[in-house]
């Protein structure tokens, strides 16, 4: 029987399409807890849950990494996608566990809904830009994916403005304090899918 010293690349893309399809369940299922207000103690542990999937994959690639010579792309940004889009669902998590310390369970705040709305469709267009990484000839449709995520970006910003500048009319500072923490967590979930949609970009950049 014949044996192959050469690794099987395509296992790199199958552990990085797993880990999108988790950030994107992790995601939904964010937006999901935002519209009902339920930040009680079983959606922090289902969140917790989607976050230790991640983390898992993640390792896996890690570990991978380090015992494959030969990779589909750079060594160097295997790591930094694998690391970056694990950061998503760490950030997603943080939230989560703040609104539960923070006792928020049952307050709807529309602008969180928003930006749950626009974490969703960013994650959505990161994982469809990973999934077509193992196809490069379809370059202009990953680099259409990571232009959208850069325009949410801009979305995220002008929810982030309009709600800082509605929040510091209130008269309560705890109120302001809680929320101002929540809404700059929010953003930088949509800046870290900014990240990952730059690192795509680089690797399809360099393979072309």
């Amino acid at each position: 029987m014949g044996f192959s010293f050469l690794p099987k690349e395509e296992k790199f893309y199958d552990d990085f399409d797993n880990l999108s399809e988790k950030i994107v369940n992790a995601a939904k299922y964010f937006m999901v807890i935002v519209e009902k207000g339920d930040f009680g103690d079983e959606s922090l542990m289902r969140m917790r849950e989607h976050e230790n999937q991640c983390d898992e994959i993640t390792h896996e690639i890690m570990n991978k990494l380090n015992k494959t010579f030969i990779t589909p792309f750079d060594r160097e940004d295997i790591h930094s996608l694998a690391h970056e889009l694990d950061s998503i669902v760490d950030i997603i998590l943080t939230i989560t566990n703040r609104m539960k310390i923070y006792k928020m369970s049952g307050q709807i705040d529309q602008y969180l809904v928003k930006f749950s709305d626009v974490i969703y469709r960013a994650v959505l267009e990161i994982a469809k830009s990973v999934n077509t990484l193992r196809d490069l000839k379809k370059s202009d449709l990953i680099h259409n994916y990571c232009i959208e995520v850069k325009q949410l970006e801009n979305v995220g910003d002008q929810i982030r403005d309009i709600a800082m500048g509605e929040l510091f009319n209130h008269n309560d500072i705890i109120h302001i304090m809680k929320w101002k923490e929540i809404y700059e967590h929010a953003e930088n979930v949509i800046d870290q899918c900014e990240d990952v949609a730059n690192i795509v970009s680089t690797i399809v950049v360099k393979q072309a």
